[in-house]
């Protein structure tokens, strides 16, 4: 697992946000077909890559007993938010609890004051960074996962299993992995992403999501001569931040509490754009968020004239969890294998999305996995290789409890 796990990291595959190719990148298409080989190589069946770089796979059911089918998936991108090219992994073994220098030349220190969560590990051997890219943890664990537990099943036919479905799609970091998803072809009855974070999360719940552009239309006139005549767009963009609630912002909330995110101010005096994102795990919260954007506009209209500002709301995704709790037994059963395979059960909302999200409103109910990484998308990244042993057990004891479950 660890073996594969260093080859996948070598992949550059970043998604790119601005492109309109699928996937994003060409270096997501050429990991793709890496593990397409890799897969037709240790024996699944039905392994199918489309023009659009989504991987599928068939681990083959080894009884006779009528089961549901169970999917695992993770995707191959890694986040824009830091290069993923030229990754060179290190493993420290037997982590002592003290700062590691992930490279001395830059003076790059994964540091135990600023991330104390690395004192957790003790003892782990941990894969890190040089400190130049991020690691890719996020989600080529869940890959190496994914593929290790396949593999496992496949030398020990001893271990009873259904039919089982493994995909690996492009594009998550950006929004987009479940667009082209074909869950029909997938054929699952339910899934799982392994794409979560510490040892024993599992995640049903995730924010509903939207986001809210003002666009500000100023006058601009020569200063010199602009008392009683000029609307200064910049103005009117400092005026909506100061009306949008500074202490529901990202820094400010946590746990389920929702948030208005300011990502941008772009313009100058004649005209000026305010960009957020907004979230909530609360259906009825989110929608009351989004209609304080509109609230905003009808104030900013009042105050600085008629058509100084309007907004554009879009809808993104939506809290997998009312799709997810009529089947709950899907849940239960990842709880029981986590604890059979040593780890305990950490259920806890995401702060964010995940193509689960989109795929359980598409027919798909699928829960979110540990992967084992910490400090997703930065130079800091590193994942315990003890914590990916038992995200392999984890799946394994899950498609044996598949077997094993009434349902």
């Amino acid at each position: 697992m660890l073996e594969r796990f260093l080859k996948y990291v070598t992949f550059d595959t970043m998604s790119v946000d601005e492109a309109t190719t699928v996937p994003t990148s060409e270096g997501q298409f050429v990991f793709a077909r890496y593990l397409e080989q890799e897969l037709k190589n240790l024996g699944l069946e039905d392994v199918l890559l489309d023009e659009k770089g989504y991987l599928y796979a068939t681990l083959p059911a080894n009884c006779d007993k009528v089961l549901p089918v169970v999917g695992f998936i993770a995707h191959l991108d890694t986040s824009p938010d830091m290069s993923g090219k030229d990754v060179k992994p290190r493993v420290v073994a037997n982590y002592d609890g003290k700062d590691i220098l992930l490279n001395e030349e830059a003076g790059i220190v994964l540091s135990t004051n600023d991330f104390p969560e690395i004192l957790d590990y003790k003892g782990h051997d941990l894969v890190v960074t040089d400190g130049l890219t991020l690691l890719g943890a996020d989600d080529k664990a869940g890959v190496a996962e994914i593929v290790s537990a396949m593999e496992y099943l496949l030398q020990h036919p001893e271990i009873k299993h259904g039919k089982v479905r493994v995909a690996f799609n492009p594009d998550e970091e950006i929004g987009r992995g479940a667009h082209n998803f074909n869950v029909s072809l997938f054929g699952c009855d339910w899934a799982y992403t392994v794409d979560g974070s510490a040892e024993g999360e599992l995640e049903y719940e995730n924010f509903n999501a939207g986001s809210a552009t003002f666009a500000i239309q100023g006058r601009n006139v020569h200063p010199g001569y602009a008392k009683g005549k000029m609307l200064n767009a910049l103005r009117v963009a400092a005026a909506i931040v100061d009306a949008v609630p500074q202490n529901e912002s990202p820094e400010c909330t946590d746990n389920y509490e929702g948030f208005y995110h300011l990502m941008s101010i772009n313009g100058g005096v004649d005209s000026a754009e305010v960009s957020y994102i907004i979230r909530d795990h609360s259906a009825d919260i989110f929608e009351k968020r989004m209609y304080l954007m509109e609230q905003v506009v009808e104030s900013m209209n009042r105050r600085f004239g008629a058509g100084t500002v309007t907004v554009e709301l879009k809808r993104q995704y939506r809290n997998m969890r009312e799709m997810v709790e009529p089947k709950m037994y899907i849940i239960d059963i990842a709880e029981r294998a986590m604890m059979e395979a040593g780890v305990k059960p950490r259920v806890k909302p995401i702060r964010g999305g995940t193509d689960g999200a989109q795929l359980s409103f598409m027919g798909l109910p699928c829960p979110n996995l540990f992967a084992g990484g910490i400090n997703f998308h930065s130079r800091y990244e590193f994942v315990s290789v003890q914590v990916m042993e038992k995200a392999v057990n984890t799946i394994v004891k899950i498609v044996q409890g598949v077997a094993e479950s009434k349902k």
